[in-house]
């Protein structure tokens, strides 16, 4: 293809995209003339020129625009002041202003305080979990306890056991008692009526050993009848959660078996997925609010207690935990939870409407500032914390400029055409014109 294909196709493939800025004054103002000494682009040794109010219109040499008569300028083939990711200011006319009306707004300070939304549901609370746990060998006969899910208050009779073993150190415990009450009658020596009552100390603190309760040891103190079964008492209040097997009246029991788990929910945990980019800004003790499906309307506060040592790696999120009050007792385990939490964010940070950056994947994000005149600039940013609407920009503005609001997609494209351009005009130079 040789050197005027080349130029005439990119000419049509400009003009094709960038019809809207047919927009423009047909009678707008000269360009400024080509700065000495400054790089222009050619097609080997012959310099393009175009329109600077019809940037569709390029061609070799100087001349006038066909369509508005303007004198030609040289294209740049450096890259002007302030592009990004190889976009070009963009000149418009004061009609095409009118026409898209173009918004601005001024780069400013603010702090910028982060709001995250996030989910979980609830779980009770682990520190308020409480086993009931046999010390012994038996049998369990007579529960009270039928249900998962009974309520039972503090002190309540459970259940009773049978064991052989507690059965005999009832006895030696009364045993001891006698032997004790017959050595001081006699009058014996004083030591070893002193052996005698530590050995009703050791069987008294054997039967505590072995959770038999005080006012148990003192009935069967005064009674000097051992009972064949023993009671187990309830250690707190809250319901029952986990139960020994289906039933529990004639359940085998020994040392170490967790015949029933009982849950105090007047406090409840939210267990509540954070993701990565939130974690720089939590810490425990941070207040949360908690809102259920359940009920609607109603909100709950919170505080956060701690965290899972180590992410999700299937969700790459971490698990925190969130302390409910739940006095009432109208919140249950593992009803779905929404949390939102206030962070510290940014203070007084540089801020741009969200909108107005223009997000460009892999490269960097670009907002078109307002230089004045008519003239937009993209520039690279680097941005940071985003709430309520406004983003951080970490880089690349200053306080006071002016950036676009809206309608920036248009000139962001131009800008991208006007490089274009001048990238095929480029390449044309390297091939061998026939």
């Amino acid at each position: 293809m040789n050197r005027a294909r080349l130029l005439t196709a990119a000419a049509a493939c400009v003009a094709a995209a960038a019809g809207w800025m047919a927009f423009s004054d047909m009678g707008g103002r000269q360009p400024s003339p080509h700065a000495p000494g400054q790089p222009v682009a050619g097609v080997g040794d012959a310099v393009l020129y175009t329109c600077g109010m019809h940037p569709q219109v390029v061609q070799e040499g100087p001349g006038q625009c066909p369509i508005c008569g303007m004198n030609l300028t040289p294209i740049d083939s450096g890259a002007a002041d302030g592009e990004a990711g190889g976009r070009r200011a963009v000149q418009v006319s004061r009609g095409f202003l009118q026409n898209f009306a173009v918004p601005t707004t001024a780069v400013r300070r603010a702090d910028l305080p982060v709001r995250i939304r996030t989910i979980g549901f609830l779980d009770r609370d682990e520190a308020r979990l409480v086993s009931v746990i046999a010390r012994y060998d038996g049998w369990i006969e007579r529960p009270r306890v039928s249900t998962v899910g009974q309520r039972v208050s503090e002190g309540d009779v459970l259940f009773e056991i049978y064991s052989p073993d507690l059965l005999t150190a009832e006895q030696e415990y009364l045993a001891a008692i006698d032997y004790a009450k017959r050595l001081q009658r006699s009058e014996a020596h004083p030591s070893a009526i002193s052996g005698a009552e530590a050995l009703v100390v050791a069987a008294g603190d054997r039967l505590r050993h072995w959770d038999l309760p005080d006012r148990r040891i003192a009935s069967l103190t005064v009674t000097g009848k051992p009972s064949r079964t023993v009671p187990s008492l309830a250690p707190v209040a809250g319901l029952v959660v986990e139960k020994l097997g289906d039933t529990l009246d004639g359940a085998r029991v020994e040392p170490g078996t967790v015949i029933l788990k009982i849950a105090d929910h007047s406090t409840l945990w939210a267990k509540v997925e954070f993701y990565e980019n939130h974690l720089r800004d939590l810490r425990p003790g941070l207040e949360a609010d908690i809102s259920l499906d359940a009920f609607p309307g109603q909100r709950w506060r919170g505080t956060l207690l701690f965290f899972e040592p180590a992410m999700d790696p299937r969700t790459q999120t971490l698990t925190g935990f969130v302390e409910i009050e739940n006095a009432d007792g109208r919140l249950r385990p593992k009803m779905y939870a929404t949390v939102e939490m206030q962070l510290p964010g940014a203070r007084n940070a540089l801020v741009v409407p969200a909108q107005s950056v223009l997000r460009s994947g892999n490269s960097a994000n670009v907002v078109i500032v307002n230089a004045g005149n008519g003239l937009f600039v993209p520039r690279s940013v680097d941005v940071g914390v985003e709430s309520g609407g406004l983003v951080q920009v970490r880089s690349g503005l200053r306080e006071g400029e002016r950036v676009v609001t809206a309608s920036q997609f248009l000139l962001d494209s131009e800008s991208n055409l006007q490089a274009a351009v001048e990238r095929l005009a480029r390449g044309a130079g390297g091939g061998n014109a026939r």
